[in-house]
């Protein structure tokens, strides 16, 4: 359905008509999220298309009581029955830490420790990774990809994880959400990565941009907007007609809320060569064919995704 609609609807009608950004309805296309119905009936309004009879409308809040059964068995199986006085352990918890627990020399505690690698190439590459598509909290690094398109590319950004900093990364899988999330539980990551130059917690609120150790050189800055658009870009083709005759080429957008951002790939763009645009909704466009061809040549791509689309669509 998104599909007519995107043929019969330009992108920034449907960004106006949705009142969202550019990435909703990216994330919207991929099936990263479920799309909003009230949106989904404006599209249709506005393109005169039938919402298909076979569409299935989902209750936003209807894994609630399957998630509460499945607790609720989890519990019994535990202990036979709710503990009835919960309010009672966390206190006593809290007393044991304040007065024992912390003073304890418990191996539990202690944080693990990880290779710090140098900064290379590679290290670059992970940077561009986690500002894309990553997030940091207080003691842990997540990488969310789509559970189909990227699941090759999942397993190199894992290996990549595990060569630099000599932690194996959990892999979740939520069929039901269409992603795939890379985490890796480690603080003294998490310390070290911030050091780098990465931000803890909402980096669109902080208006994050690539750190500039990366950004001083010109390799490490390829590298890092390899990672950035192998995980925040894509490569499609546009298609147009003159005379009757149909002609496409491919294009390349990047999509970023953090305007830092998009000005520094923009500029790293143009250092080695390049032609970019920058748009009014959040992207950074490669137009030419000229410059898509340089573009993978130059920088390239470890996402299968993209190589598979770039190549497909040659010629």
């Amino acid at each position: 359905m998104l599909l007519n609609l995107e043929k019969a609807l330009s992108m920034p009608v449907m960004i106006q008509v949705c009142n969202c950004s550019v990435r909703t309805i990216r994330d919207w296309r991929r099936e990263k999220f479920s799309m909003n119905l009230s949106c989904l009936k404006k599209l249709s309004l506005k393109a005169r298309l039938p919402i298909p009879e076979t569409m299935r409308v989902r209750d936003a809040y209807a894994h609630t009581r399957t998630a509460g059964a499945k607790g609720w068995a989890s519990v019994k199986a535990k202990y036979g029955r709710v503990p009835i006085d919960e309010m009672h352990r966390k206190e006593a918890w809290h007393t044991w830490w304040d007065t024992k627990g912390k003073f304890e020399n418990n191996p539990i505690l202690k944080t693990k420790p990880i290779n710090r690698p140098k900064k290379d190439r590679e290290l670059a590459e992970l940077i561009g990774i986690v500002m894309g598509d990553g997030g940091i909290s207080t003691y842990q690094v997540t990488v969310t990809l789509h559970h189909i398109d990227d699941r090759q590319y999942s397993i190199f950004v894992a290996k990549l994880v595990k060569k630099l900093f000599h932690v194996t990364p959990h892999i979740r899988h939520s069929e039901k959400k269409s992603v795939l999330e890379i985490v890796i539980s480690r603080a003294e990551l998490v310390k070290y990565l911030h050091s780098l130059g990465l931000p803890i917690g909402n980096k669109v609120a902080q208006q994050f941009d690539i750190p500039n150790w990366i950004k001083k050189n010109k390799k490490l800055s390829t590298a890092c907007l390899r990672g950035l658009v192998d995980t925040d870009g894509s490569i499609f083709t546009h298609r147009y007609k003159v005379n009757g005759k149909w002609y496409s080429y491919k294009k390349l957008s990047f999509t970023s809320l953090s305007r830092p951002l998009l000005q520094s790939v923009a500029t790293i763009m143009q250092d080695i060569g390049l032609h970019p645009r920058i748009s009014a909704n959040q992207n950074v466009w490669l137009d030419s064919k000229r410059d898509m061809e340089k573009y993978i040549l130059t920088v390239g791509s470890h996402n299968p995704k993209h190589l598979k689309r770039y190549k497909s669509e040659v010629g």
